[in-house]
């Protein structure tokens, strides 16, 4: 199969699921988006050859902090994902990337594939954020607080943030 063919194959597929992409950079590659429930939505580069479909998704940023925590945590789940593993590039930015054989590719394994990729990238943000960015995270609490600022975008950290005398959360009321 050559590279036009695998694109026009994996556009098919992304179209038959309803996955919304546009083009990317390259004339191969097809750059989709997936949405999330823990982190916003995640991006995913497809890169066709006449030999492979190469999938990269972007995971999180270098983190700022417990670099061994972190990188042990993604090692132990590269050992649970099938055919993908995650990997970091030359700045310290987590990915998590894989490659299927081009005669392989179908509706069905690119959909998969974005299952799969989704789950590695979606599942593991939050604990990411706080192995990675607990003090950067905890300084921005407190910045919101003091400025009275909305929280909601912490909300799912409220108990680790929270001090005494933080306002409650958006949803509770206050005594009184």
């Amino acid at each position: 199969m050559s590279a036009a063919e695998l694109v026009a194959t994996v556009r098919s597929a992304l179209d038959e699921t309803g996955v919304e992409y546009e083009t990317g950079a390259r004339d191969d590659e097809l750059v989709a988006s997936l949405p999330g429930e823990k982190k916003l939505k995640t991006v995913v580069s497809l890169v066709c050859s006449d030999q492979a479909l190469s999938v990269s998704a972007f995971v999180i940023r270098n983190p700022d902090e417990n670099h061994l925590e972190v990188y042990r945590f993604l090692l132990g789940r590269n050992l649970r994902l099938p055919g993908l593993a995650y990997s970091v590039d030359k700045t310290g930015d987590v990915y998590v990337t894989g490659r299927v054989p081009a005669a392989g590719v179908g509706t069905e394994v690119v959909d998969q594939l974005l299952g799969v990729v989704l789950a590695a990238a979606d599942e593991p943000f939050n604990e990411l954020l706080v192995l990675g960015f607990l003090t950067s995270m905890r300084k921005e609490w407190e910045w919101r607080v003091d400025r009275g600022e909305s929280l909601r975008n912490l909300e799912a950290f409220r108990h680790l943030l929270e001090r005494p005398g933080d306002p409650p959360r958006a949803t509770e009321q206050p005594p009184g």
